[in-house]
């Protein structure tokens, strides 16, 4: 960590504590964010598209500022902006950074990390969530127009996005095969919202069931190649997998804080709980599981740097933060007692947000079946 890092840190967690988080409750009762209005403050800032071209309003910065937005977030009092604020700039953007033309990037990119237009990710569907192979909204082109029909479930901040970033057949092709990446604009005719969802968690996240019918967009919001948006798509994972370790690394380190806070002052039986070597030993152990994440997360970002490829480290890292932040939320729930169990404590929500983690961007079952691939342990 550079001056400069330590700098962005401390700037970050500010902002944070006094503009993000005073302002959440109301948020969570609304069951939404202003996010062109969030994004659009922390676009002044600098938070948005840090590893991405300057030409396009990024920052050209290196991952590890990414790193630390993501953790400084996680330590947000719930869980929402930091799942919407990662598919603005780690989930729907990268295959347009990366893949998409200049006259793209300046349409769609740049008023992106401005913060001007909000982004969106859609790729699961109402039968094919972590069976990406089997998604079936289809695009057919008709002269310089792609016809898209189908439907798209669990996609976040698309109630408020101004383009999806979506993943569609454009081929006969079956499995892998025939997959394209295309930028739809949410005022395209034949879109539509049909449903917002209602979530055990992540409440102010706006989530929805999207409608394609007969919807037409020009063939040049194409992202890449044609054909190619499967293997594209796979990429943009890894850094959404990602995201979610580095967001987990902070929401685990502030959980533990106030438990520990809470219990200094919880006295039983004529003395502090924290006393208790049962809970301070549990604590512990949950503290240095956290630091191996920790370190390790920082490890991917110096291979990420370096240009490696880090599927397999993303997929464990993916794995692990579900899991373990899953054990923080019981055991701090579990040391408030029954104050843990009331929503006007942090905990419930705390547990209800951070489920999501061990399920969203593929499930831990795809990830263990990802990494049982790689290392060779399938038949």
């Amino acid at each position: 960590m550079s001056e400069e890092h330590e700098a962005f840190r401390a700037m970050v967690r500010d902002y944070v504590e006094r503009e993000i988080n005073p302002r959440i409750p109301q948020w969570e009762e609304a069951e939404m964010m202003p996010l062109h209005e969030i994004f659009s403050d922390m676009a002044r800032l600098g938070m948005l598209g840090l590893e991405y071209e300057t030409e396009f309003g990024g920052q050209g910065a290196d991952h590890m500022f990414t790193v630390i937005l993501a953790e400084e977030f996680g330590r947000c009092d719930h869980g929402s902006l930091p799942m919407a604020l990662g598919v603005q700039v780690d989930m729907a953007t990268p295959s347009l950074a990366q893949f998409g033309t200049a006259e793209q990037k300046e349409r769609y990119l740049a008023p992106a990390l401005r913060g001007e237009m909000v982004a969106s990710i859609a790729v699961s569907e109402p039968d094919h969530g972590s069976d990406v192979a089997g998604i079936r909204t289809k695009a057919v082109r008709d002269g310089d127009e792609w016809v898209i029909n189908g439907s798209k479930m669990w996609i976040t901040n698309s109630v408020q996005a101004d383009w999806l970033c979506l993943l569609v057949r454009t081929s006969d092709e079956g499995g892998y095969q025939g997959m394209s990446q295309i930028i739809v604009p949410t005022s395209s005719p034949g879109f539509s919202v049909s449903k917002k969802l209602d979530k055990l968690g992540m409440r102010a996240s706006d989530t929805a069931l999207l409608s394609f019918d007969d919807c037409r967009v020009p063939v040049g919001n194409t992202i890449g190649e044609i054909g190619k948006g499967f293997q594209q798509q796979m990429a943009q994972f890894v850094v959404e997998r990602l995201w979610a370790a580095y967001t987990a690394v902070g929401a685990g380190e502030r959980a533990l804080e106030r438990t520990a806070e809470y219990l200094r002052e919880r006295k039983v039986f004529g003395e502090p709980l924290l006393a208790k070597q049962y809970i301070q030993f549990s604590l512990a152990e949950l503290s240095a599981d956290l630091d191996l994440l920790r370190e390790y997360c920082r490890s991917i970002a110096g291979r990420h740097d370096a240009g490696e490829d880090t599927t397999r480290q993303a997929t464990i890292a993916k794995l692990k933060a579900g899991r373990l932040l899953r054990q923080i939320a019981d055991v701090c729930l579990q040391y408030h007692g029954g104050i843990g169990y009331v929503e006007e404590t942090w905990t419930a929500r705390f547990l209800r947000d951070n489920r999501i983690i061990s399920i969203g961007g593929g499930a831990d079952e795809v990830m263990l079946q990802v990494l049982a691939r790689m290392d060779g342990f399938t038949a």
